[in-house]
């Protein structure tokens, strides 16, 4: 009995799955990181959307740009350059050379998944959008750059419409970004597990199966995979779905079925 053999019985032949006690463990926790690259495909081509997505608004917003470059820490623009705002599917982006707005307006400006972007008088400023992740992550959702520290020195319209015309995300952040979706993945897969194992284990107790705790957890492990399957094709098709529930429910449902043909204690005598 191998993972493959495993995998195919987990679609078609549900009552075999038991077989999964006589896995080696470190077979299932390889099998448990399979399971999560299933989960963090979708996510991640959620991601490269958004960042294509963010790539275009950036071209668009780009021919709005008046001419402007930072110079010797300064943020300097021709006379007749007057400040705007400017919203796209996923940026907000405002351009101020007249110090009218701060940091706290340009994130104020910025609702739901859209960026907030902003080119002010004496700093470039960056707000991401408040969910928690950018905290946890980066430790803030909030960031500004002086001009004064002399970072953006060079920097002009011209060379930023060119940059952005010609930006390609490369396959190395691409990479990136697929491991570090990976991490969170694999640990939310490890909690439902867990939480999947203990239900199975206490209702192999109930039923009197002659099956150990790490027993259930290996065979509970193959029984997600229908549920990783189904739950990936979900988020293809929508964003806001929390797949814990499904996971855990249909996967206590097939462990019942795996388990069905286990031997069994005998019944104490009173």
């Amino acid at each position: 009995m191998n993972s493959f053999t495993l995998f195919k019985h987990s679609l078609f032949r549900l009552t075999d799955l038991n077989q999964a006690k006589k896995m080696p463990f470190w077979k299932v926790i390889l099998y448990v990181f399979f399971l999560s690259i299933i989960l963090a495909l979708p996510i991640t081509k959620q991601i490269f959307s958004i960042m294509n997505d963010i790539k275009s608004d950036g071209q668009e917003i780009a021919t709005k740009l008046p001419d402007f470059n930072i110079t010797d820490g300064k943020f300097q623009t021709s006379q007749e350059a007057e400040g705007f705002i400017y919203q796209t599917n996923s940026i907000i982006f405002t351009f101020d050379p007249d110090g009218k707005r701060t940091l706290n307006d340009v994130a104020a400006d910025s609702v739901g998944s859209a960026v907030g972007l902003g080119f002010l008088k004496d700093e470039f400023v960056v707000a991401l959008p408040n969910s928690g992740a950018a905290d946890a992550l980066l430790g803030a959702n909030q960031f500004e750059v002086p001009y004064s520290k002399g970072t953006l020195d060079g920097l002009n319209s011209k060379e930023l419409k060119l940059a952005l015309d010609k930006a390609n995300v490369p396959f190395w952040i691409k990479l990136i970004v697929f491991i570090v979706t990976l991490y969170p993945t694999f640990i939310n897969l490890v909690i439902n597990l867990l939480m999947i194992t203990i239900g199975a284990n206490l209702y192999s107790k109930i039923r009197l199966y002659k099956l150990r705790f790490l027993d259930c957890l290996k065979i509970a492990t193959y029984c997600a995979t229908l549920p990783v399957i189904i739950s990936s094709i979900l988020h293809f098709l929508t964003r806001s779905f929390d797949d814990s529930f499904l996971i855990v429910f249909t996967s206590l449902l097939i462990f019942f079925f795996a388990i069905r043909n286990e031997e069994r204690r005998e019944t104490p005598l009173v």
